[in-house]
């Protein structure tokens, strides 16, 4: 059963019933799901969510979602790996990673994507579409191939190609609009008012953003019920960040897990860095930039929820920071060699701010600390092309074998 009530204005409280609807007819602020807290006590247990399936949809009773057919490619449930390397690297004694890499289309979108197609259908549209800088337009795509809806995915034209491919290959109509990730947001923003389409993240997104919650849901549980110490999140349009926060206060209140006492710190790239340039200066006002970095699914310059994410970082104390693009590169890197994990390059944000907070002990070496990589790096090899050591290119025999090791200065000397 569903526990929605309503939606209601981030700003002036104004309530509206339930219906593809995003903004505010009053104030222009935001719409965000109501939900019963009441009912849900007593229905939604920890050994209720035992019972679920190991997917996302385990906490089905938490989501915005009616006792209608899911859309379900089963995203969620994803590792929560215990980063004993990088945190020794790092000075830290219990970090872990929450590896959303490893999601059916390869990146955290799943969760939101499910929430939203699903809550499309139940509206009774027929066609799914977005505006993305890349993660979202193969999850998009996937979901709407399993949904058997017509689907639209409008892209920068300068996207990477691992994630054109990545989206293309489920048959959407693919839109690559010449401009930045807000050029192609206020072009959906108007044919959101034309066509009766469901933009997952435009007129769907009060319930698309509820689907980030689910990593919150998840690592209380995965940790035996209990919120972290100290979350890293990377911010884009600062929805992520504060949904993971919302989860874990969830089920706090539903007396599932203990009072969430969790600093929330973001993560982002230099380049395009709103919400830490206001954090830095002390500020709650985000000035837009335009984007330069290689951190195109970090790439929005205008965040719809900078404001809400700094108000997140406040209440929890937390912090924030923005890494170079070098910087970037070699969080991929690092966290490849120290943990096995390949990330695209909002995991290399992460795990470079990361690196950054503990140095400056920000992030402190006693907290059970999780850093979230949200995406995979094969959706982003030309990041790290060049930047890697080169193969050893020999003829096959073991005298050209032990000649080339001998002649690389940064391979260690052979032995028997």
């Amino acid at each position: 059963m569903s526990f929605v009530k309503s939606l209601v204005c981030r700003e002036c409280g104004r309530e509206y019933p339930e219906s593809p609807l995003y903004v505010c007819d009053f104030c222009f602020g935001p719409l965000e799901v109501k939900y019963d807290y009441e009912g849900m006590r007593g229905v939604v247990t920890r050994e209720s969510i035992a019972r679920g399936p190991l997917t996302m949809w385990r906490y089905r009773d938490l989501l915005p979602v009616g006792d209608g057919h899911l859309i379900d490619i089963a995203a969620g449930f994803t590792p929560l790996l215990k980063a004993d390397n990088l945190g020794r690297l790092l000075g830290l004694c219990e970090l872990y990673l929450k590896n959303d890499c490893v999601n059916p289309s390869y990146s955290f979108k799943d969760r939101v994507v499910a929430v939203a197609s699903s809550k499309a259908l139940e509206f009774g549209f027929s066609t799914i579409a977005c505006a993305s800088t890349g993660n979202l337009a193969c999850s998009v795509a996937a979901h709407g191939a399993k949904a058997g809806m017509r689907t639209y995915v409008f892209i920068p034209s300068d996207l990477e190609q691992g994630k054109v491919i990545g989206a293309a290959i489920y048959g959407p109509t693919l839109v690559a609009v010449d401009g930045s990730y807000d050029d192609v947001n206020r072009l959906c923003s108007e044919l959101a008012d034309r066509y009766g389409w469901a933009f997952v993240n435009i007129n769907v997104r009060p319930y698309y953003s509820e689907g980030s919650k689910t990593l919150g849901y998840e690592v209380a549980e995965q940790l035996g019920w209990r919120a972290p110490d100290h979350a890293i999140v990377p911010m884009a349009s600062g929805s992520l960040f504060t949904k993971v926060y919302k989860g874990l206060n969830e089920l706090a209140n539903l007396g599932i897990i203990d009072p969430v006492r969790t600093r929330m710190s973001g993560a982002q790239a230099a380049g395009c860095s709103p919400i830490v340039t206001a954090y830095e200066h002390k500020s709650f006002n985000i000035k837009p930039i335009k984007p330069n970095t290689i951190a195109k699914s970090l790439a929005i310059g205008n965040p719809a929820d900078g404001y809400y994410a700094l108000k997140v970082i406040a209440a929890s104390g937390g912090a924030a920071a923005a890494v170079t693009d070098d910087e970037v590169v070699e969080g991929i890197k690092l966290l490849a060699e120290t943990e096995g994990v390949f990330a695209e390059t909002a995991g290399g944000v992460t795990v470079a701010a990361l690196k950054k907070l503990a140095a400056s002990g920000v992030v402190r070496p006693d907290e059970l600390t999780v850093a979230y990589i949200t995406g995979n790096g094969l959706k982003t090899q030309e990041a790290v092309m060049g930047k890697l050591k080169e193969p050893l290119h020999i003829k096959p025999t073991v005298t050209a074998f032990e000649e080339a090791v001998a002649q690389r200065k940064d391979l260690a000397p052979l032995s028997v």
